[in-house]
């Protein structure tokens, strides 16, 4: 059955290529893995053993490593998951040895309007109604850990109200006298639910738990992801889950899931989702996907388990990072990379003209509503000037000292003068340049894009970290504000200069990176302000304490750890064929 994404939904060609897919125990054994190194889940699904792989293997050289990040991306995204697939296929076409690491999808923008990230066209990855729908159970772990850990922060409090110093020692407990004003978390689920931001609980008797203010935030934004995302094994993971700070105490001392003695039955919860998953492209080359956080308000990579195991069984990883090279490739370069210790040999910036001629002050593009006739007729003008913005992320990715190749993601109403625009503005900035027609055309549409990105890792590059972590807390704030968002400068509320200042006096600061929480619609924090914003000020309004992931979290402008639900949500159009089985509609 030939493919045409021009005829087919994603869905649908999906379905069609599952049925040529290969077995989990086929892509793993073509793969090098040995059978006492997978964990089956079915027949076309499964995880591997890290901890036995990674022993194995890890006298092995390292794989080329490559990331995927992208210019600053419309409300419809810019395909850097396609771009990735389509890479892997690419490479795959001309014979190379080619590993695939993804994130796995949130329940929340599966459901709501930007999809199961699983690629588009025929650069996929498959099989995409488990990938879509829960996978093989990690994040409903974490969901699980993230609320036995609320779980023991409420009823120790209800605990310390209802029992006097005595009661309390009879079950051997201290009084922690949690501060109720001074909560860190809040509950977990992997939807977008607005109407649980910010909640009331333990109402009624005082058999009912502690009443106060509470709130659930986003699956994949809870410290627990991120702890998956960067965790080296079991052992680092058990220590990181310790050092979760849950509350603050009346005197202002961190309270942590140790403190709570629940650490080690949330790492139980987790113990198994330290393996990654195992699935595929649509062209049957392996795909690792693990842990699945996101990038404007969370570290948005796959894990570095992922990377540590692909790294020893391919002569290519291709990996990527979510949304911009501000946010996604800047967390990429200055967190993945600190903690995993791998060091990448090309990044590729995936660009559509759609989005640039956005950037250079099209009319607004808005998910479910018909695209401006602009966006399909040639506009050099208009494409001229968004391309600053694509330039603002070459010179980004060029202070790390790695080459970027541009990747013009075709679109079938893109024009050769269009086109050609583009690579010579990305050669004009120091960038190898490649149109791509994966989408169209799977690996085969790919190879420009493929052979490209084997000539850039074999150039010459000097990778090195944007800031040293005995680099005080403000001044690497304001380093990632002036030289990858562009502002003038940083201005905080008092709320989050306090914490700031509190934050550079701790005897661990030199321990702790900085994950910036900002959008992804512009460089800078104004979701409106496209193109190259100048003269402009970064404002951050809080700073939140991740000492178990190992991150000082600075949020700039109005982003919320709990998303809302469109009016027009993707569940609208996913249902399940009743005859078969199969599920339709994702995207």
């Amino acid at each position: 059955m030939k493919l045409d994404p021009t005829k087919m939904k994603d869905w649908e060609i999906a379905e069609a290529a599952e049925a040529n897919m290969k077995p989990f125990t086929q892509i793993a054994g073509e793969l090098g893995l040995r059978e006492d190194e997978l964990i089956p889940m079915g027949k076309q699904l499964g995880k591997i053993d890290f901890v036995k792989t990674y022993e194995r293997l890890k006298g092995n050289p390292d794989a080329k490593y490559i990331d995927v990040t992208a210019i600053t991306p419309t409300p419809l995204g810019e395909g850097k998951t396609t771009t990735a697939m389509g890479l892997v296929a690419g490479l795959g076409e001309i014979n190379k040895r080619v590993v695939g690491a993804i994130r796995q999808p949130s329940g929340g923008p599966t459901f709501n309007i930007k999809g199961s990230a699983a690629g588009g066209g025929l650069a996929q990855c498959i099989p995409l109604t488990p990938f879509s729908l829960g996978l093989t159970g990690d994040i409903d772990k974490i969901t699980n850990a993230h609320n036995l850990a609320m779980v023991a922060l409420t009823s120790r409090m209800q605990h310390e109200r209802n029992y006097d110093d005595a009661r309390l020692a009879k079950s051997n407990l201290k009084r922690l006298d949690i501060d109720p004003d001074r909560i860190e978390m809040r509950w977990a689920m992997d939807f977008c639910a607005q109407a649980l931001r910010n909640i009331r609980i333990g109402m009624g008797g005082k058999m009912d738990g502690f009443e106060m203010d509470s709130g659930f935030q986003i699956t994949v934004s809870s410290e627990i992801m991120a702890i998956l995302a960067i965790a080296s094994d079991l052992a680092d993971m058990r220590e990181r889950m310790s050092k979760i700070v849950v509350a603050y105490d009346k005197q202002g001392n961190e309270v942590t899931t140790k403190d709570l003695e629940v650490d080690g039955a949330m790492t139980a919860w987790m113990a198994d989702a330290i393996n990654p998953s195992l699935l595929q492209t649509i062209q049957g080359q392996p795909v690792f996907v693990h842990a699945g956080p996101f990038a404007n308000i969370a570290i948005g990579q796959s894990s570095i388990i992922a990377d540590k195991i692909a790294a020893k069984l391919g002569d290519y990883l291709v990996t990527e990072s979510g949304f911009g090279a501000d946010i996604g490739f800047e967390k990429f370069w200055n967190l993945k990379c600190r903690y995993s210790g791998l060091v990448p040999d090309a990044i590729v910036v995936v660009s559509t003209i759609r989005a640039l001629k956005m950037h250079g002050g099209g009319p607004s593009v808005k998910p479910g509503m018909p695209l401006d006739e602009v966006y399909t007729k040639e506009d050099l003008g208009l494409l001229e000037k968004g391309c600053e913005n694509l330039v603002a992320h070459i010179e980004t990715v060029k202070k790390s000292g790695v080459t970027p190749v541009v990747c013009v993601n075709a679109f079938h109403t893109d024009t050769k003068d269009e086109i050609a625009m583009i690579r010579k503005v990305a050669e004009d900035n120091g960038a190898f340049a490649a149109l791509s027609e994966h989408w169209m055309k799977g690996g085969e549409g790919s190879i420009e894009l493929a052979e490209t990105v084997i000539e850039a890792c074999k150039a010459k590059s000097d990778f090195k970290l944007l800031y040293d972590l005995k680099t005080p807390l403000r001044d690497r704030i304001e380093l990632i504000a002036k030289e990858v968002y562009g502002a003038d400068g940083v201005s905080y509320s008092d709320e989050a200069l306090e914490k700031a200042k509190a934050f550079e006096a701790d005897p661990d600061a030199d321990k702790l990176s900085t994950c910036m929480v900002k959008t992804h619609l512009s460089l800078s924090h104004d979701p409106d302000l496209k193109g190259r914003p100048k003269g402009w000020t970064l404002p951050i309004r809080d700073l939140l304490s991740y000492k178990g992931a190992g991150f000082i979290v600075p949020v700039a402008g109005a982003i919320k750890l709990m998303p809302g639900t469109a009016s027009d949500p993707a569940y609208r159009r996913i249902d399940v064929d009743v005859t078969t089985g199969k599920v339709k509609g994702l995207f």
